[in-house]
């Protein structure tokens, strides 16, 4: 019992340091950037050595900037948000949190409707979908990541020894709560993965033979889609996920080049791919000779 109250209490302890520090460093940046008002201030975690982000909320919301054409710097200090989360942004003076509320403010502040050409049920089969991605299909990706096999996270985190540790320790201890509470972590693994297969394949059935998610021309679900997706076949080297989907859905994998050549033709300058790599916020990765995976320098 002793050792369960020391535990619990070293967490609290630490989690009141990391959000005195958070805040610090929230002041400290927007003393730092000096932009015009008119452009997003993108706080979001570092790049990732496959994807430009190493998690698919900050690659949606990006995407998102870049289709609407809204100017935008990138924070990749991983500041997180008054919400405790990333991604998050500063637009003409105000903080947002979450990723989708990011969006609707956009939407509303500089007036644009990316799917301005679908019907009302042509927007509501987009949402259904993005939802089945976000909040079904994005557990069933982190219970395999944070699992007991987590060698594929481990290829994706640029950190090493101590802090990699914590990372992972940590990560893993938020998905367990978070996905027990949600519910779908109450299942055994193979029930999971049901879910998983069940999922990607409507996703795929749905999307068949369109160059994009509903169509001719790409929408606001696009982001999400193409986010949750790149996750899949980037970021999850290895995985059941990226087997599966590899194998047996290709045309997932020709919507994502398909998303990649239309907003991302920069893709290769926004991740780790040589062995030294500065990002876009400074910040310094290395590989060691004889290494795969990037670390960062502090």
């Amino acid at each position: 019992m002793l050792p369960q109250i020391l535990i619990a209490v070293f967490v609290i302890v630490l989690t009141s340091l990391l959000c005195k520090i958070g805040h610090f460093l929230y002041r400290r940046s927007k003393r730092r950037h000096n932009v015009s008002p008119d452009v997003v201030i993108l706080y979001q975690i570092g790049r990732g050595p496959f994807a430009p982000s190493v998690s698919p909320f900050p690659l949606k919301l990006e995407t998102f900037l870049r289709m609407t054409k809204t100017p935008y710097v990138n924070d990749h200090s991983a500041k997180f948000s008054s919400k405790r989360k990333t991604p998050w942004m500063e637009y003409d003076g105000k903080s947002i949190a979450d990723s989708q509320f990011c969006v609707e403010y956009i939407k509303k502040k500089r007036g644009i409707d990316a799917s301005k050409h679908l019907s009302p049920a042509e927007r509501g089969i987009a949402r259904a979908f993005q939802k089945l991605t976000e909040e079904n299909l994005y557990w069933t990706m982190c219970l395999e990541m944070f699992g007991d096999d987590i060698s594929t996270v481990k290829k994706v985190i640029p950190y090493t020894g101590l802090k990699l540790w914590f990372t992972l320790w940590f990560l893993r201890r938020v998905i367990k709560q978070e996905t027990w509470g949600h519910g779908i972590g109450r299942h055994t693994p193979d029930e999971v993965w049901s879910i998983a297969v069940d999922d990607m394949t409507a996703i795929s059935n749905f999307l068949g033979d369109k160059d994009f998610f509903m169509g001719s021309e790409p929408s606001e679900v696009d982001c999400a889609m193409f986010g949750m997706l790149v996750m899949i076949l980037w970021n999850m080297p290895d995985s059941k996920h990226e087997k599966y989907a590899k194998e047996h859905l290709p045309n997932l994998v020709e919507y994502c080049e398909r998303m990649k050549a239309r907003f991302w033709p920069d893709w290769d300058e926004h991740i780790l791919t040589s062995d030294r790599y500065q990002n876009d916020d400074g910040k310094i990765y290395f590989k060691e000779p004889g290494d795969s995976i990037f670390r960062s320098e502090d």
